[in-house]
């Protein structure tokens, strides 16, 4: 259908602002809010716009973001879930996309009996008259889930709802579909970004994923920095994983890492790498001694997340494990490291090896925290109560390090 001459001019200027947004790199929020009220101020009476997105996350499915005229947009995260939801499989998208529809339009106004459909149900009670519903793929053809329902591998669901006496007219649904392939290419453009910042930081940690997108990813750059590196492992997890499931060691590791990841995030360090059923952090928040105290203070954080744990998954006859911890500071190589083809942003330098080292003592020792005099030093005044346990010659370095643990009063301080 040709459109009239105003709705051109309003579409071109719509169209424009469209490929501007993309081009420098609006958010998702920022574009669809600003994409309905231009709807508006074209004449549209839109009461409502929804738009859903699938994702690329360990946690969440897809994203939704919706908008109601005078109260602004919310945008929220589903869950992934092997399943469609019950309320997902009553909506209107979830019809569009598994009944092979281009589009659906139900004009309210005009039904007596109650949709098939909650929402619109729900929708028709506060004063929408007319909803319709379309989608874009970015891929093509929809994939199939293992129960045989489809899904959007990549691509956006969107549905417009009115509250005008007699809906929306054909010439506003015109005006929508003449500006939606501009839409879902600015959409896809910020759906890439968050993507992208979504997996560096699962992958590489909040700080690396954030360095290596903002530009530093030449093998060999290298920034020295001062910090503190905190390394955790489980005990008798090795002994634990002969005898359990495949799927429950990964279940009870899973368990151990998030409770360390979280305390690490908690005290503002970051997550270098995972080693088997361990992981390396740093703690970089401003000059030594604050990396040192912000270590020192994950330090009661995670001895009480871990006896919570532990309590909880003992109160569900699940097994348990203990843990070990070592802290050191000193100077760091931390950046790119590897091939031309397949690069490491990580960690080096005698630092590091020497908190491997003192991660080696424990057993002998019989602590299950340890932390270098280096630390020590560094962090006072601290809270923590540090204990010498004494001065040892460790592998590879030169002079004795004294090393300390933490007194927790009314708790042992030694490996079970």
């Amino acid at each position: 259908m040709t459109l009239p001459d105003s709705a051109s001019v309003f579409s071109h200027s719509l169209i424009d602002w469209l490929v501007n947004k993309g081009l420098e790199g609006a958010g998702q929020e920022e574009l669809l809010e600003g994409f309905c009220a231009r709807l508006v101020e074209m004449g549209i009476p839109l009461m409502r716009f929804h738009a859903a997105q699938s994702t690329l996350h360990p946690v969440y499915g897809g994203t939704g973001y919706s908008w109601y005229n005078g109260a602004g947009g919310e945008s929220e995260k589903f869950e992934y879930t092997e399943t469609p939801s019950e309320v997902w499989q009553q909506s209107p998208l979830y019809a569009l996309l598994n009944d092979d529809l281009d589009e659906i339009r139900v004009k309210l106004v005009d039904h007596n009996e109650p949709s098939r459909f909650p929402l619109l149900n729900d929708l028709r009670e506060i004063g929408a008259t007319d909803y319709y519903a379309t989608g874009l793929s970015y891929e093509g053809a929809s994939q199939l889930r293992p129960d045989g329902t489809k899904k959007v591998s990549d691509g956006v669901l969107m549905s417009w709802t009115s509250d005008a006496p007699n809906g929306f007219e054909d010439s506003d649904l015109n005006k929508i579909q003449s500006v939606l392939p501009h839409l879902g290419l600015a959409l896809k453009s910020a759906k890439n970004q968050d993507l992208a910042k979504d997996l560096m930081r699962v992958y590489l940690g909040r700080d690396a994923g954030r360095r290596v997108l903002s530009g530093e990813i030449r093998r060999g750059s290298l920034q020295q920095i001062d910090a503190v590196i905190w390394n955790f492992d489980l005990e008798g997890f090795t002994t634990l994983s002969e005898d359990l499931p495949g799927h429950e060691i990964i279940d009870m590791l899973n368990d151990y890492l998030a409770v360390a990841v979280g305390v690490v995030h908690d005290k503002g360090g970051n997550i270098l790498k995972f080693m088997g059923d361990g992981l390396m952090a740093m703690f970089d928040v401003g000059e030594i001694d604050e990396d040192a105290r912000a270590a020192l203070d994950a330090v009661p954080l995670l001895q009480s997340r871990m006896d919570e744990l532990n309590a909880r998954r003992r109160a569900q006859g699940l097994p348990v494990a203990n843990y070990t911890l070592a802290l050191h500071s000193g100077e760091i190589l931390y950046g790119n490291i590897g091939s031309e083809t397949r690069l490491d942003f990580t960690v080096i330098g005698p630092a590091v090896n020497q908190a491997a080292r003192i991660a080696g003592m424990h057993r002998s020792l019989g602590q299950r925290i340890l932390i270098s005099d280096d630390v020590a030093r560094a962090a006072q005044p601290c809270a923590q109560e540090l204990v010498s346990v004494g001065r040892y010659m460790l592998r590879g370095v030169n002079e004795p390090k004294e090393l300390f643990t933490v007194y927790s009063p009314g708790g042992p301080s030694e490996s079970d």
